[in-house]
């Protein structure tokens, strides 16, 4: 009998610790599980999912503000490309009338309506010509896509209020106003999709420093965007903030002295590519594949390390070593 008891005490002193190592393994594979589907789920998503049929659901024309440069021009050769017509909105009508020629030898068919718009300028006559331009169109896709920021980083104290106060103009009343100028439309039709390009300075790091007010404005975007996804999705209209990390285009090459891809840092057509596919989905997305890896690696750091890594880069930029 007392060996019998023996193993019955050992049996009950080991127990909570084979209950505990039980439960360490479980939340383990749970933990892992969690990832994998995260993991398989980002895949079908990024590579595997079919782009929507833009025309079918949404309309036959498509407004691209910022459209003859970067992002806004790779997006309205995109949109050519799945057979939308367009409405071509910028502040240069030379540039306005070489993209459009570009697009048409390449798309013979598609329809182009140019608008001249100055978004620093007087923003109310903008309007009105957007206005007129939309009107008896169906205006079925929004691409926001106009925007600026600091010409050089700086602290906000150094930022002239011309400067900043147009970052202002610019990025949050431009987006604001040329949105409500569309929207009755879509609302009249039940269906349409808007896309706010935001920026990963404002979503993906905690902080932009020296490059304060843009970053302020896209946040506004990504919660304007958001709003109205809120809003107006029961009505047919998906609403979606785009958040792109570095893209190769004129404003980054200026700012940020980038001016060649690479793994992270797509050109302007790659990520419009990407962009595509992604309209009328969630709410809120990083279309191209490396900026959301990016994003991801991200997550794992605390604020603060963000913050540091990111006043480095600024004041580097600044000429302050």
């Amino acid at each position: 009998m007392l060996p019998c008891l023996v193993h019955h005490q050992l049996y009950v002193t080991n127990q909570p610790i084979f209950l505990l190592l039980i439960i360490i393994t479980s939340l383990g594979l749970f933990t892992i599980l969690g990832r994998s589907i995260s993991l398989l789920k980002w895949v079908f998503i990024t590579f595997i999912r079919p782009s929507k049929n833009l025309i079918k659901i949404y309309g036959s024309w498509a407004m691209v503000t910022g459209a003859t440069d970067g992002i806004g021009k790779a997006f309205a050769y995109q949109l050519a490309k799945q057979g939308l017509n367009l409405i071509l909105v910028g502040r240069n009508s030379n540039k306005l009338k070489t993209v459009s020629k570009e697009i048409l030898s390449e798309f013979p068919t598609t329809r182009i309506k140019t608008v001249i718009f100055d978004f620093s300028g007087d923003v109310s006559a903008g309007i009105k010509a957007v206005e007129e331009a939309i009107e008896g169109l169906d205006v079925g896709v929004l691409i926001n896509n106009a925007g600026v920021t600091y010409p050089a980083a700086r602290y906000f104290h150094e930022v002239d209020e011309k400067v900043w106060m147009n970052i202002v103009k610019v990025n949050l009343e431009g987006t604001t106003r040329v949105t409500r100028a569309v929207l009755p439309g879509m609302l009249q039709r039940k269906r349409g999709a808007i896309v706010n390009i935001g920026s990963g300075a404002s979503i993906v790091v905690p902080s932009h420093p020296l490059y304060t007010i843009y970053a302020a404005t896209k946040a506004y975007i990504d919660q304007f965007s958001r709003s109205l996804y809120v809003e107006y999705n029961r009505s047919g209209i998906d609403v979606q903030c785009q958040v792109p990390l570095y893209v190769v285009t004129k404003m980054v090459s200026e700012v940020a002295s980038i001016e060649k891809t690479s793994l992270f840092i797509p050109s302007a057509e790659d990520y419009a590519k990407a962009a595509i596919r992604r309209i009328g989905y969630e709410a809120r997305c990083t279309p191209y594949w490396a900026h959301s890896l990016q994003w991801f690696f991200a997550s794992f750091l605390s604020e603060d390390i963000l913050d540091a890594w990111r006043l480095a880069i600024g004041i580097r930029r600044r000429g302050i070593i």
